[in-house]
C-alpha cells in the first residue's frame, strides 16, 4: 500500500509493507544490490536523507524503513513486542520481501545493535554491516539496567525511560521542541560537547529539563528538518514516542532471551564510524571499544573517527559518512 510519494528529496518513493504482522513504512530509491539503512532513537527514515542520492548514483538500491514502533510505522501495543529478536526478525523479513539477496546493513544508534545482531545471527542474509555511533556489542545488546544504574544512577536515561508513561508524555507534548532539544544536545555543536558524558536526569528534573532548546540550530539542521521529523511522528499523537521507548524497556529481556548466543562474532566484513564528541565514546571508553572491535569484528574494514562530530553522525557529517560507506561498498564489491 502506498501512502505518500513526495518526500522533499527527489525520487524517493514511499510505501508500506507488512512483515511479521506489523506494518512498516519504507523510503526507497534506486536499483541494484540492496543497502538497508536502519535509523536510531528518536529518528526516522529521514535521518538518512543525505545518503540516498550518492548511494543510488553509485548503483545501489537504497531502502530506509521506519523501524517497528517508529514514525509512520505501526506501533504494536505490547511492550514485549519490541525485543531485539523481533527487530532482527523484521530486518530478515524485509530482506526476504525485497528480493531475498544478501544485503548490506547500515545502522545508526539503536539501528546499529539491530544491524550488528542481524549480521551475527543471520550472516547468510548479510554481506556487509556498518555501525554508526554504537559499536558491535554482544548479541544480547545493551548492558543490563542494573549495571547502568550502578554506574550512573537512577537518572541515567536508559533507566529513566523505564518509567511507564513518563518520558512518553514529556517527549510527545511538543514534538518539534523535542527534536530541536534532543538533536542539538547530542550534537558536536552543543557547548561542552568536547567533553562528552552520559545522559543523566538529576533528581527533581524532567528529561527535557536537561536538554534546553537551542537559541539557534546548527548549520546541519534546519527548521524544515525539524518539521519533517515531527510530521513523521504525527499520526501517533500522545503515543508518538511510546513505540521507540519500548525498545529501551526490553533491554533486560534481550539479555535473558539471547544468552544462548553469547560469544557469537560478526563474521562478515564490517565498518564502524563514530564522532569523537559522541556520548557513546564516553559511555564505552577507549579500551572497551578497542576490545569490542578486535574481538567481535574480525573482518573490520575500517574504524572511522569524525573530529568534531557528535552522536548524529550521518546528519552532522553527511559527506564524510557517505564517503566511508561508498569506500566500504567498493571494498565489498571488489
Amino acid at each position: 500500500m502506498t501512502r505518500r510519494t513526495d518526500s522533499g528529496y527527489g525520487g524517493i518513493r514511499h510505501r508500506d509493507i507488512e512483515v511479521n504482522g506489523v506494518r512498516l513504512h519504507l523510503a526507497e530509491q534506486g536499483e541494484g544490490p540492496l543497502v538497508l539503512l536502519l535509523h536510531g532513537f528518536p529518528e526516522s527514515w529521514y535521518s538518512w536523507r543525505h545518503q540516498f542520492a550518492p548511494l543510488v548514483a553509485a548503483g545501489y538500491r537504497v531502502v530506509a524503513p521506519d523501524q517497528r514502533g517508529y514514525a509512520r510505522s505501526e506501533q504494536p501495543a505490547a511492550v514485549d513486542a519490541y525485543t531485539l529478536l523481533h527487530l532482527v526478525g523484521d530486518v530478515t523479513a524485509l530482506i526476504g520481501a525485497l528480493g531475498g539477496e544478501p544485503a548490506v546493513l547500515v545502522g545508526h544508534d539503536w539501528g546499529a545493535p539491530v544491524a550488528w545482531s542481524t549480521a551475527a545471527l543471520r550472516p547468510d542474509l548479510v554481506r556487509g554491516v556498518a555501525g554508526l555511533s554504537v559499536p558491535p556489542l554482544p548479541v544480547s545488546g545493551l548492558p543490563p539496567l542494573a549495571q547502568s544504574r550502578e554506574r550512573f544512577g537512577d537518572g541515567f536515561y536508559q533507566n529513566y525511560f523505564q518509567r511507564p508513561g513518563v518520558a512518553d508524555a514529556e517527549l510527545a507534548l511538543d514534538p518539534r521542541s523535542t527534536f530541536r532539544r534532543v538533536l542539538f544536545s547530542g550534537s558536536g555543536d552543543r557547548p561542552g560537547s568536547d567533553r562528552p558524558s552520559g545522559w543523566v536526569v538529576p533528581e527533581g528534573l524532567t528529561l527535557l529539563d536537561t536538554v534546553p532548546e537551542p537559541e539557534k540550530l546548527p548549520d546541519w539542521l534546519t527548521e524544515d528538518d525539524i518539521e519533517a521529523f515531527a510530521a513523521d511522528y504525527a499520526e501517533h499523537g500522545d503515543r508518538a514516542f511510546t513505540g521507540p521507548l519500548n525498545w529501551y524497556r526490553n533491554i533486560d529481556r534481550n539479555n535473558e532471551l539471547l544468552t544462548a548466543f553469547h560469544g557469537c562474532r560478526i563474521e562478515v566484513p564490517a565498518l564502524y564510524v563514530v564522532g569523537d564528541r559522541d556520548m557513546v565514546t564516553a559511555l564505552i571508553g577507549p579500551d572497551a571499544l578497542r576490545f569490542l572491535l578486535e574481538n567481535l569484528t574480525p573482518k573490520l574494514h575500517r574504524h572511522v573517527v569524525l573530529p568534531g562530530a557528535g552522536h548524529w553522525t550521518q546528519q552532522e557529517r553527511p559527506a564524510e559518512v557517505t564517503a566511508a560507506l561508498l569506500d566500504f561498498l567498493r571494498h565489498l564489491d571488489g
